[in-house]
């Protein structure tokens, strides 16, 4: 194995116990993190015209997305749950736009409503 693989195994190995290890808050705010960092990789790919990895950075933030929407309790959550079920499904709905259309305007979009909902946790 070459120092590259070590390094790159060391650090998700990091990652991957920081992820099991942090609080559920930390978490939530570490998915909406990757989530606007895998868009904002996906508009780079579209200003490069590379299909594939648009592609695949728009699937990252989409799995998610669904994450998210498939541990919302509407039971606990009332309301708030179902409003955010929908702003969840609006922003998966526009991100498959997005990708069909490799449109970085509807990537910035989702970038922007996620990024209140971060920073909105962050704030709680």
């Amino acid at each position: 194995m070459y120092a590259g693989n070590a390094y790159a195994s060391a650090g998700n190995a990091y990652k991957s116990n920081e992820v099991m290890t942090a609080p559920k808050k930390k978490l939530v705010i570490m998915l909406y993190d990757g989530a606007i960092k895998n868009l904002k990789l996906a508009k780079l790919a579209m200003a490069d015209k590379n299909i594939e990895k648009t592609n695949n950075a728009i699937i990252k933030a989409q799995n998610i997305l669904a994450e998210f929407m498939s541990t919302l309790n509407f039971d606990e959550g009332g309301e708030i749950a179902r409003s955010l079920m929908n702003l969840y499904q609006y922003m998966y709905d526009r991100t498959i736009r997005a990708n069909i259309d490799k449109d970085p305007d509807i990537a910035d979009e989702v970038i922007g409503l996620l990024e209140e909902l971060r920073d909105t946790w962050s704030q709680i």
